[in-house]
């Protein structure tokens, strides 16, 4: 007898485990994400604050999404080969904005989370950063737009914590970047942000897509090498383009500046899973054509900053100042203006 209850209590013990192992996250029910070995993916629009938002909106303009966001792919890639592109917080032309016009209002993301203790906490908590610290940080930040739809680790409030989750931005969403480039607030919920974590398996998607979203277009914005002199942004409104002082929360040192040379593409790639194809790809006739290229060699494992791959989508040859972090001063205003962006897709 004591054998056969000894097994029994094993048998029932067991189907507790599996049960447990196999329910599904709470961010795989409620939208959130489930973080990032597989699971899901929350599409946030430009103007949704989204789930669990830490504040109300702090974002200055409405949300005005970009569908199609900017292509920052040069052609779509070869079946079965799925990347993310990397880039360069510092890359000119990866933000947009509008001139003397912040995204964003620092002042009152402090005042709300100044007001509740337990969210500046959490906030704070979620940005590796001291409490105290949250003003001063906030304030050396810089508003801007996201011209790529742009892959994130968002984080939610809940139960007196932040709460993780893996999210796509759409293009065209408020944002506060740190000195080198990354985007560290989403202004539309004061949700901070972190560097997305990316794995083999394909994250399911969860919302409603938007125009022009694919997976596999999305980008990643890694931290520049040093701190950022000056974002070169261009005007959502009239495709001017801009050059701005980092943690300049006011926007009113902007000062007109040559448009870029090279389009703001990525160099880098990191291999990602297969996402569900688009109805109709991108028109030849909208894209430059690519010279074949190799795959990216495969990941390894999950890593909270995806490694840099092959390269796959090269921008036109640079015949002008190098599109990395940006180290002199504004171009001289009364100097003709540069091109038009490569890579902004006609209205």
């Amino acid at each position: 007898m004591p054998r056969i209850a000894i097994a029994a209590a094993a048998i029932v013990v067991a189907v507790v485990v599996a049960v447990v192992l196999t329910r599904p996250s709470g961010g795989e029910k409620d939208g959130g994400g489930g973080g990032g070995s597989g699971g899901t993916i929350s599409l946030q629009n430009a103007a949704a604050s989204g789930p669990d938002p830490f504040t109300e909106s702090t974002a200055r303009q409405p949300a005005e999404p970009a569908s199609p966001p900017v292509q920052v792919p040069t052609t779509a890639p070869p079946a079965g080969d799925n990347s993310v592109r990397q880039y360069e917080g510092s890359r000119r032309g990866l933000y947009g904005g509008t001139k003397n016009a912040p995204s964003c209002d620092v002042e009152r993301q402090i005042e709300y989370l100044a007001a509740e203790p337990a969210k500046n906490k959490a906030f704070a908590q979620a940005l590796r950063i001291e409490p105290p610290t949250v003003p001063d940080y906030l304030r050396s930040l810089t508003p801007l737009q996201l011209r790529a739809d742009t892959w994130v680790t968002n984080h939610g409030y809940r139960d007196g914590a932040p709460r993780a989750y893996q999210a796509v931005l759409q293009a065209g969403t408020a944002v506060l970047v740190d000195n080198r480039g990354v985007p560290r607030v989403r202004c539309a919920c004061g949700n901070p942000l972190g560097e997305p974590v990316i794995s083999k398996t394909a994250p399911r998607p969860v919302g409603t897509p938007w125009p022009g979203y694919r997976l596999e277009n999305t980008v990643v914005v890694k931290p520049a090498p040093k701190p950022v002199k000056t974002f070169v942004i261009v005007d959502s409104k009239t495709g001017e383009w801009v050059a701005r002082r980092p943690g300049d929360s006011n926007a009113d040192r902007d000062k007109p500046t040559k448009a870029p040379t090279t389009a703001p593409t990525g160099t880098a790639t990191s291999p990602t899973p297969s996402s569900p194809k688009p109805e109709t790809p991108p028109s030849p006739s909208d894209q430059p054509p690519e010279s074949p290229v190799d795959p990216p060699a495969p990941d390894t494992g999950t890593t909270t900053e995806p490694p840099a791959g092959e390269t796959t989508a090269e921008p036109p040859p640079d015949t002008g100042t190098d599109p990395g972090t940006d180290t002199g001063a504004p171009s001289d205003p009364s100097n003709p203006s540069g091109p038009s962006d490569p890579s902004a897709p006609a209205s």
